[in-house]
């Protein structure tokens, strides 16, 4: 796409270290998924001790576990670099290298018995992320991607599934030949912030609601051409964004600027994102 604002070869030019560097934190964050993945599979489908937080969700001991095991992890082989997590303070959170941690992205899933949770783990230097991990271990899949260094896919079941696979977005560039993907239907609407929700799924030529860190992994291996979400904090985002812009695709908050801390998301395959943006503001006529 020569001229384009997005695209492996852009995200490339996003890299804030040597290539060793950000393999290094690649490696340690695939590390520590493990571990996390190893707490999230105990107490899946048991018995769990939950409660709720201010903003009426839920959170379960293996979330607080999971982030202490995490923050632990970071603090010994990285002292100086800071952390972003949903569960606990921020840590050092003005060091220019942090981390953003959700330790179980989808905790309603994981709490109802459905497979769709997973440990998401990214590294931003100077304000540009640099490496983002998605894990999921009751699918038996990961997700991983670092500037510069393409996005993978890998499976992670017992059996093992050989070689990580490289992934990219579709080349899909009609939206009557789209998937599109949403988190909360009622919860965009609700927002006001994508009037023209509703006139994009109409024109898709297919919708679903596959939420949370599964819809952003869709559209990167090229399953799907779009995912829009509302009501999302940093740590929900930063290592979805990561693997998006390594696969090829592009992500912007709902106003179209290119953050993740404003609370809305919408990534798509890139051909398709100002298409997409311009409807979700349309004002239905009708």
């Amino acid at each position: 796409m020569s001229g384009a604002a997005w695209g492996p070869d852009v995200s490339a030019t996003r890299r804030r270290g040597s290539e060793a560097e950000l393999d290094s934190w690649l490696a340690f964050a695939l590390e520590v998924v493990m571990a996390a993945d190893a707490v999230a599979q105990r107490g899946f489908r048991s018995d769990l001790e939950t409660s709720a937080k201010a903003d009426g969700s839920f959170v379960t001991e293996a979330d607080r576990v999971i982030e202490r095991l995490v923050r632990e992890r970071i603090a010994d082989r990285f002292p100086d670099h800071g952390v972003v997590g949903e569960e606990e303070v921020d840590w050092q959170a003005d060091a220019p290298i942090r981390w953003y941690l959700d330790p179980i992205d989808g905790t309603h899933n994981f709490m109802r018995g459905i497979p769709l949770f997973g440990t998401l783990l990214a590294c931003e230097r100077d304000g540009e992320l640099q490496v983002g991990v998605l894990s999921a271990p009751a699918l038996g899949e990961r997700w991983f991607a670092r500037r510069g260094g393409g996005a993978w896919s890998a499976g992670t079941g017992p059996a093992g599934s050989g070689s990580p696979r490289r992934i990219r977005v579709s080349p899909v560039g009609n939206l009557a030949t789209a998937q599109v993907l949403y988190s909360s239907l009622p919860d965009i609407e609700r927002s006001g912030r994508a009037p023209g929700i509703l006139p994009l799924l109409r024109r898709a030529w297919r919708s679903r609601g596959f939420g949370d860190f599964w819809g952003y992994a869709l559209v990167a291996e090229g399953a799907a051409e779009t995912m829009v979400e509302v009501d999302v904090s940093v740590w929900d985002l930063a290592a979805p964004v990561v693997l998006i812009e390594e696969a090829g695709g592009r992500f912007s908050d709902l106003d179209g600027a290119r953050r993740f801390d404003a609370g809305t998301m919408l990534v798509t395959n890139g051909i398709l994102h100002d298409a997409v943006l311009a409807q979700l503001r349309e004002t239905p006529t009708d």
